[in-house]
Parts: C-alpha cells; structure tokens; sequence
C-alpha cells in the first residue's frame, strides 16, 4: 500500500513515468526562503491558461511565507523546544509542519480540479526537497535531448 500520496496521485504516478515534465525553478532574487518563479513556461502554452498556472503558484509562495512567518507563537514554540530538549515535538505539530500538510492538500486539490482534467500533474515541491515544482504533461511522452 501506497502511504505518499492521494489515489488520485497514485494513479497519475505511474502515468507520469515517462511523461515530458516542466521545472519551476526556486526564485532567489529576495533571499533564501522558499519561493517559486512565477514566469508561465512556453511548455504549458495551450494546455492551462495563464492566470491558473499563477494563481497555483502564487498560493503555493504565500503558504511557505506563512509557514516561514516569524511571530509569538513560533518564538515561544521554540522556546519550549529548547526547554523540552525538543522531545514536546514528539507530541506536537510545529506551525511549518501544519503548513507542509497544508501545501501538500492544496496541491491535490489543484491537481483535481484544474491540472490532471487538462493532462498536467503537479509533484508537491516537497517531494522534490522545495527544490522546485516539477509538473508532468502525462499527455506529451518525455523526449531524449541530444547535448
């Protein structure tokens, strides 16, 4: 049994094997946290508007700033890390991690509603170490480039 994903993405998975992929890369034009370029690739072009493809983005970006967003409750929760010799994490959800859970719904969400009807697939970006969004065209086969 497959603990990783959704059945949808299961399914998609092994579809997506041998599929061409896309590449968001990580924008590091304002610092180390974790965002992703916004800029439409010419691969998608005619198979997800636009403003789809960046308002996915966009909301992925505002989840990590969120998750990254330093206030009280994140001091005083690594406060009581420190205090704990970190063993209270054991019990408890730090605030990224509910984050984590949270981008990882989103994008099964998103690849339900708008991505794998139009024959794309989103990989969460955590799977691929917030390196970057990788999205498979399960319709297109992957194409060998000769260097």
């Amino acid at each position: 049994m497959n603990n990783h994903g959704t059945p949808l993405e299961d399914l998609a998975g092994s579809r997506a094997a041998g599929c061409l992929k896309v590449f968001i890369q990580r924008d590091y034009s304002e610092g180390t946290s974790v965002k992703f370029q916004t800029k439409f690739p010419p691969e998608l072009e005619g198979k997800i508007e636009k403003t789809v493809f960046e308002n996915t983005i966009n909301d992925i970006n505002g989840m990590f700033v969120e998750a990254e967003k330093m206030s009280c409750g994140r001091y005083c929760e690594g406060c009581l890390g420190c205090l704990t010799a970190y063993l209270v994490f054991f019990c408890m959800e730090t605030h990224y991690e509910q984050m984590m859970k949270k981008v990882t719904k989103y994008v099964a969400e998103q690849n339900e509603r708008a991505w794998t009807p139009r024959g794309l697939l989103i990989t969460n970006p955590i799977e691929r170490g917030l390196r970057v969004i990788e999205i498979s065209i399960l319709t297109e086969p992957a194409t060998t480039r000769s260097q």
